[in-house]
């Protein structure tokens, strides 16, 4: 039977990934991250082994254990924690006293050349589920309006730029300004800061980053990017067609349709 690895964060992309690769005929291999991967998670797979974050060698050991040589890395990790709760080992601190700076594509870059390195080839994360990138089109019942797609041209501009520099990928405009770029604190702390801001006319632009490495760090939304933008007073969500992940998509669409969000995948060069 085939072999697939897993490093797994939090969210339900773990789970449906485990599923998909065993309903495909795969036996799954996991790295469950502590405080991070849902501890049901182990359900949906073979073996486990679960880990701090930073345990790098514990996951090379594993892998070669079970004779792994193709992975996956989804799921989020709370990047806060890189601050406050990360136990790195000697393999770990290697990584870090090598990069001039923590950005997630350079981190997650870095990692994964250690695992090659080690024979274990990651792949893209969604390469068994591709039905769950974005596709193309208006998908709610309401349009955006003319001053709602003006801010989103902003928003992708800029979100697109801030990617570029590996900041964030998600911005939220309003009424022609930034009201919010994301950074090390995630896209709903950004939604919330921006619909503050907007006071009902904010706008959510997530997109993903020009030079992203699609193995991992996918952009993503779901139903409770929807409920965000409801608390926060945002009216519109654009992501990028092809290049965002999303989740649970017909209840998120129901959801927006309730409270009368639009929600567009564009293709923009």
């Amino acid at each position: 039977m085939k072999r697939i690895g897993i490093i797994a964060g939090g969210g339900q992309f773990p789970v449906l990934f485990s599923q998909a690769a065993r309903a495909k005929g795969f036996s799954v291999y996991a790295i469950g991250y502590l405080k991070e991967a849902d501890p049901g998670f182990e359900d949906c797979v073979d073996k486990i082994e679960w880990v701090h974050l930073g345990q790098v060698k514990r996951v090379v050991n594993f892998f070669k254990k079970n004779q792994i040589h193709h992975a996956v890395m989804l799921g989020t990790i709370k990047k806060t924690r890189m601050f406050s709760d990360i136990r790195p080992d000697m393999k770990a601190i290697s990584i870090l006293a090598g990069m001039r700076h923590t950005h997630d594509d350079g981190i997650l870059r870095a990692f994964a050349g250690v695992l090659e390195k080690e024979g274990v080839q990651i792949q893209a994360s969604t390469f068994l589920l591709p039905d769950l990138l974005a596709r193309p089109g208006c998908w709610t019942k309401r349009k955006p309006s003319r001053s709602e797609t003006a801010d989103i041209s902003l928003g992708w501009d800029i979100a697109k730029e801030i990617g570029r520099l590996d900041v964030g990928q998600c911005i939220v405009t309003g009424g022609g300004s930034v009201l919010a770029v994301e950074a090390i604190e995630g896209t709903d702390a950004a939604i919330k800061r921006g619909g503050a801001l907007g006071q009902g006319s904010a706008v959510v632009v997530k997109v993903c980053k020009p030079n992203q490495d699609i193995r991992f760090d996918m952009p993503a939304v779901g139903t409770r990017t929807v409920e965000t933008m409801h608390e926060a007073g945002a009216r519109a969500l654009v992501v990028e067609a092809g290049k965002v992940v999303v989740f649970d998509r017909q209840e998120m669409v129901a959801l927006a349709d309730r409270y009368d969000i639009s929600i567009v995948a564009e293709e923009r060069s």
